[in-house]
């Protein structure tokens, strides 16, 4: 997706504070974190929403909470906790049409919702 700014981050057009990077996810830092730690983790490949996944997506989507883990891990909250939010669709609170995790840690998180 040209217009796409997720798509841009990782084409590298737009710069990011990257935290992991393989051949099919990237994760890289909220530029407005909600919470001490607040990781966006994407998939490389576009799609717009987690109502969007397809049968071939299965794999990478089970790859990606791997990766959430690796990285809550990395970050030092894996036993303190951490928060992981999907949002879908512009009610659901998504703003970027690109399927993203919110991994939010770094402090005891409330019922705010991101």
């Amino acid at each position: 997706m040209e217009d796409c700014l997720f798509c841009k981050i990782i084409k590298g057009e737009i710069p990011s504070q990257k935290v992991y990077e393989d051949e099919e996810i990237l994760a890289f830092k909220d530029i407005n974190p909600a919470a001490p730690i607040h990781i966006l983790v994407i998939p490389k490949k576009h799609i717009t929403s987690i109502a969007h996944i397809e049968k071939e997506d299965e794999a990478l989507i089970g790859r990606m909470h791997s990766v959430l883990n690796k990285i809550a891990e990395e970050q030092g909250v894996k036993d303190s906790g951490y928060r992981i939010i999907i949002n879908c669709g512009k009610d659901g609170g998504q703003e970027v049409m690109h399927l993203h995790f919110h991994l939010l840690a770094g402090a005891k998180l409330g019922e705010k919702i991101v």
